[in-house]
């Protein structure tokens, strides 16, 4: 999965599609949550940082974490001296960063993830207490949405009544989903989620 990132990373931003899906995720992020600019912030698979910059934009600092070199070399090309992301490329389930933070965000990479739970009791243990997560993926589909194929692809969306209770699980209240986009391929349409919570 990472080669196959790391193989299309330079192409990674161009069409329409994954910003308008930033773009989306982002407005119904700072709909439902303050974000302040005292805030540390985590975008766990943040890719190229199409949704890192845009929160970068109103908080203190933010860390994008992801698993591709590639891809975490275009975010860093984007750093500029007024709107900075910090890339890290590390694989926080095996090996935690040790900070914590105010909140932590991502877009479309949770399906990319085997073990939700796994992912969800990390998140708890990088927030600080009374901090948030902001999690953007698919709603259940029917496998057709990677037009690439699968391979790397461990969930086809997600239901909310099972996400919530596995996010529940983790420690996480205040559960709440919230649409944010929906995707148009072909005659199909893709809706894609945003789910919030908050540590106890």
């Amino acid at each position: 999965m990472t080669e196959r990132f790391n193989q299309v990373a330079s192409e990674w931003d161009k069409g329409d599609m994954r910003q308008n899906i930033a773009h989306a995720v982002f407005q119904t992020i700072t709909s439902r949550i303050a974000l302040l600019n005292n805030m540390n912030i985590m975008d766990f698979g943040a890719g190229t940082g199409l949704l890192s910059f845009k929160i970068a934009s109103v908080v203190k600092r933010i860390v994008g974490v992801d698993l591709s070199k590639k891809m975490l070399e275009q975010l860093e090309a984007k750093n500029s001296p007024t709107l900075t992301v910090q890339p890290i490329c590390q694989d926080i389930l095996n090996t935690p960063l040790q900070e914590q933070f105010h909140g932590i965000v991502s877009s479309m990479a949770m399906h990319h993830v085997e073990d939700t739970f796994a992912l969800f009791d990390t998140f708890y243990k990088h927030l600080k207490r009374d901090g948030f997560v902001a999690i953007a993926d698919l709603e259940s589909e029917d496998g057709s949405f990677h037009s690439h194929g699968n391979d790397g692809v461990y969930h086809f969306g997600f239901d909310r009544d099972s996400l919530r209770e596995t996010i529940e699980k983790a420690g996480f209240q205040f559960v709440r989903f919230h649409h944010a986009y929906t995707v148009q391929k072909g005659d199909k349409d893709y809706p894609i989620f945003v789910v919030t919570a908050t540590k106890k």
